[in-house]
């Protein structure tokens, strides 16, 4: 089996997107209104369970795809 390449995971690149997000959100609300910045923050964690979720059932195909050749 070969082993797998870390730059073609889906998995590693929504963390990344995710993490890139999540650090911009930062950044501005550091700086925005803080009503402003409380909205928007809300706004991010409400969507981090959405993307565990997408990175959990992108495991949970890969592991069907691996265990039904």
């Amino acid at each position: 089996m070969a082993k797998p390449n870390l730059f073609k995971s889906r998995k590693f690149w929504i963390m990344i997107l995710d993490a890139a997000v999540s650090t911009a959100t930062y950044l501005v609300t550091a700086f925005a209104d803080p009503a402003v910045a409380e909205k928007v923050i809300w706004v991010i964690l409400a969507w981090q369970p959405v993307v565990v979720a997408v990175i959990i059932g992108i495991a949970m195909e890969d592991v069907a795809a691996i265990n039904n050749p």
